[in-house]
């Protein structure tokens, strides 16, 4: 799959996916950890300041698997990942796009007035 079709496949029935109000609630302030440890490490990778770039990796990690826990809570189950590719292109795609864009448009909103 091309990103520009992976972003179509997420976007499709990202609503069934973020339903649960505990999973949305991990996702609004998750995703913006992961981002965050995202700049983080290419900042320490590019400066050589090795020990910054080991706390944002395992902020990275640690705000994704957060949201692997809010997953565990929606009625619908994600879809399991096809391969290692599958599985970084899906993830990156979901926290910089996707999810950005699922807020953005007002998704997240009314998904969260609907689990109210």
């Amino acid at each position: 799959m091309t990103p520009a079709e992976l972003l179509r496949w997420q976007w499709q029935d990202y609503s069934k996916y973020h339903a649960s109000r505990l999973n949305l609630l991990i996702h609004i302030v998750a995703v913006p950890a992961f981002l965050a440890g995202n700049v983080l490490l290419i900042l320490a990778v590019l400066t050589a300041q090795w020990p910054l770039g080991l706390g944002a990796l395992v902020g990275s990690l640690l705000a994704f698997g957060v949201q692997g826990i809010g997953h565990g809570k929606e009625a619908q189950p994600s879809v399991p990942f096809s391969s290692l590719s599958n599985a970084l292109g899906r993830i990156l795609l979901e926290q910089w796009v996707t999810f950005p864009r699922y807020v953005l448009s007002g998704g997240w909103r009314q998904a969260l007035r609907r689990a109210s």
